[in-house]
């Protein structure tokens, strides 16, 4: 395509050449300009933009707080609310349902602020990188959900609210696991949370910031690469000393309640072998002395009744008993006459 270069340096020097309206035309232009209706439309125009300034809606989950001239005048609830027009009175809309979250040590996905809360970077590394209190460094992220629970202080008793927030849950963070040790950081995450929740809310109060905590969650706790290595040893190490001590304790537990029964045992035996010895020593001294009573009363009688006793307990024990006269040579006859006879039985 080709272009007319002449033509097109005259439409620019005509252009230059014509230069800007002036004020004064364009003014004049305007006067000519009649608007119909008048004064008509030019009220009716007020009255839209004075009724637009007027009627504002709030939200189901959120509250409207009402300023007059940049004093805090009211608090309005959700729903379809008026106020006075556009320069008097200011509306700001605060989301007091809603459950924000902030980010320590990592970061979700996110457009803005990130980073202070990008895992990539060094200030997000020393945010979760806490000593404890056996002087071990520890990494722990955590995760703080909060809402506003009182807009009039959350917007007027404290100037930067998340700034307080962030500095509040550091703080708590690092007093809580600062009581610890690394091992009771790594295994009791709730009981942390729980407590750095406390922590936080009171002086989230006393600070009057309007805010709510619902819940802290510690995530994955571990200590810091570099020294992540040694520290699996050392864990290692306390676990095989763990191990014996309960292998020597369960030894031990066998052990000594068997030694002690067996103890027990003895003594109960000693003991009941000496009563039973007394019991016997007293019946007999007793039965003696009443034998000695009644042989004092009759001596021949209660003689020949202790022979008599003596024997019958003694003969049975003996068995058969054979007595032959001394002048017989030949005793088989008899033998097998009592052969007989316990042949017969």
């Amino acid at each position: 395509m080709s272009w007319d270069w002449e033509k097109l340096k005259e439409q620019q020097q005509g252009r230059s050449g014509s230069g800007l309206p002036q004020l004064d035309e364009l003014t004049s232009k305007l006067k000519s300009v009649k608007l119909p209706g008048g004064p008509v439309l030019v009220i009716i125009l007020l009255l839209v933009l004075l009724g637009t300034s007027t009627v504002y809606t709030v939200g189901v989950d959120e509250v409207g707080v009402v300023q007059r001239f940049g004093k805090y005048v009211r608090t309005t609830q959700p729903g379809l609310n008026f106020k006075l027009p556009v320069g008097i009175e200011k509306v700001t809309k605060v989301k007091v349902r809603r459950v924000y979250k902030e980010e320590f040590g990592f970061s979700t996905t996110r457009e803005t602020d990130s980073k202070r809360f990008s895992s990539s970077t060094n200030e997000d590394a020393n945010v979760a990188m806490m000593l404890t209190g056996d002087l071990n460094v520890v990494l722990a992220p955590w995760i703080v959900q909060y809402r506003i629970k009182d807009p009039y202080d959350y917007l007027f008793k404290v100037k930067d609210v998340r700034r307080l927030l962030t500095d509040m849950s550091e703080a708590a963070m690092i007093l809580v696991v600062g009581d610890r040790s690394v091992n009771e950081v790594i295994s009791k995450r709730e009981e942390i949370a729980v407590e750095a929740k406390n922590i936080l809310q009171k002086e989230l109060d006393n600070a009057e910031s309007g805010l709510s905590i619902v819940t802290i969650e510690m995530k994955k706790t571990n200590v810091p690469e570099p020294v992540q290595a040694s520290f699996n040893e050392v864990n290692q190490a306390v676990q095989e000393k763990e191990k014996l001590i309960y292998q020597a304790k369960e030894e031990y537990n066998k052990a000594i309640p068997a030694a002690r029964g067996e103890a027990d045992r003895t003594i109960k035996t000693a003991e009941g072998y000496a009563i039973d010895r007394i019991n016997r020593a007293k019946g007999d001294a007793s039965r003696f002395t009443a034998l000695c009573n009644e042989y004092e009363k009759a001596k021949d009688v209660t003689r020949r009744r202790l022979y008599l006793e003596m024997v019958s307990g003694i003969f049975p024990k003996i068995g058969e008993k054979y007595v032959v006269d001394s002048d017989l040579n030949n005793v088989l006859p008899f033998l097998n006459i009592g052969k007989n006879a316990g042949a017969s039985k």
